[in-house]
């Protein structure tokens, strides 16, 4: 197990309590875990399937030696005990559709400056398309990307779906599942910051970010990707 990196007492409290609950809900398979660094920024770029993601996401980033910093909704910070651990830990609370909403990237670009590791969910949410693969995703994930020299790294999970479909509100923890991650080599985006910010080059970006994520997914689940990205506003 890597070394990991000092994270203080309500990470070690989070620990305590996402360790049991990942194992005792499905076993972990992490494939090219290797491809993140142990010490300095990282943005690690995930698709998103389960209300459970985060839960597996947390140990998987742990367990690599690293302390997360994910972006979450900002009503967690309101449940007493969940808001003190989310506080505690430095977690990231995103406030859409408010004058706080730029507060969110702010917050983010310092972890990535500070020399952290940033979790970051694309789509916002979890994935609409009826067979989970990712949907149209925020432009947000590409300011960071491209305004920060760390690696980006493309992670593709899959798993917790099987455990936890919000959509079909079914819960099947039995038998257990296997929950598996597989971590994509970082991707060189040279060229885009070499060319002046724009929505269009914000869009290309996170669409290769999205994709190379898609394509990891395909291989982990071993069939064929759909072309382009779901979106539930056209469907």
């Amino acid at each position: 197990m890597a070394k990991r990196e000092k994270g203080g007492f309500w990470v070690g409290v989070a620990a305590a309590i996402v360790y049991p609950l990942s194992g005792l809900l499905g076993r972990r398979k992490y494939l090219h875990s290797d491809r993140i660094p142990r010490e300095g920024a990282a943005l690690l770029v995930m698709n998103h399937i389960s209300h459970l993601d985060p839960i597996y996401d947390a140990v998987f980033t742990h367990r690599n030696g690293r302390v997360p910093h994910f972006l979450a909704k900002h009503s967690l910070w309101n449940i007493p005990v969940a808001g003190r651990i989310l506080r505690g830990t430095k977690q990231i609370p995103v406030y859409r559709g408010t004058s706080d909403a730029q507060q969110s990237l702010r917050a983010a670009h310092e972890a990535l400056a500070d020399g952290q590791v940033v979790v970051i969910y694309p789509e916002g949410t979890i994935t609409k398309d009826p067979d989970a693969w990712p949907m149209n995703s925020r432009t947000g994930v590409a300011r960071l990307a491209l305004q920060h020299d760390g690696p980006v790294i493309p992670i593709a999970r899959w798993g917790t779906v099987d455990i936890y479909d919000h959509y079909k509100k079914r819960f099947r923890p039995f038998p257990r599942k296997t929950v598996t991650y597989l971590v994509g080599e970082p991707i060189d985006l040279s060229e885009f910051r070499a060319r002046e910010e724009s929505l269009a080059v914000l869009r290309e970006v996170t669409d290769l970010l999205m994709t190379n994520v898609k394509g990891l997914l395909s291989e982990v689940r071993g069939v064929a990707a759909p072309e382009g990205f779901y979106g539930p506003r056209k469907a």
